[in-house]
């Protein structure tokens, strides 16, 4: 599977946390060319603030090879991530990091900060932007658009 395969997933299970009612992001962990983590939004849901979609990819991951540690994974996710994900990748050790559309206003990896490139942190991931970027985009964009329009007929 390529990259995009990976987003395209990720891009699906966007459209369930859209269909929840929470902002559409969807994540997976890959790892040997097999997603073992998926993961989508949802902060409202379970009253939790770090229901990330990279989040619950990440703890989906970590049950199913019985580790916190997952070496040698990669994770595709629809939205650039912000401080706390980037910060549970670090202890993860995820060796790649693959986002779709830019967050300028909570992106930790090349946004508003790059915490991937911050030398005084002990891990470092490969990053790469931009991959489906518009798919992703449209995802969120529409869904805040409906969003709107819900609020004022209201």
């Amino acid at each position: 599977m390529t990259d995009e395969d990976f987003m395209r997933e990720a891009l699906h299970l966007a459209e369930h946390a859209a269909l929840a009612g929470e902002v559409p992001v969807g994540a997976v962990v890959v790892k040997d060319g097999e997603i073992i983590g998926r993961g989508f939004n949802a902060p409202i849901s379970k009253q939790d603030p770090s229901a990330h979609a990279e989040m619950m990819a990440l703890r989906d991951a970590a049950q199913r090879v019985g580790n916190y540690r997952l070496v040698d994974c990669e994770l595709f996710v629809t939205l650039e991530p912000c401080v706390m994900c980037v910060g549970a990748m670090f202890h993860a050790r995820i060796a790649r990091v693959v986002f779709g559309a830019t967050e300028h206003k909570t992106g930790a990896a090349g946004s508003v900060l790059n915490l991937f490139e911050e030398s005084r942190l002990n891990h470092h991931a490969k990053i790469e932007g931009g991959v489906l970027a518009e798919e992703c985009a449209k995802v969120l964009s529409d869904f805040f658009a409906m969003r709107r329009a819900q609020q004022k007929a209201l």
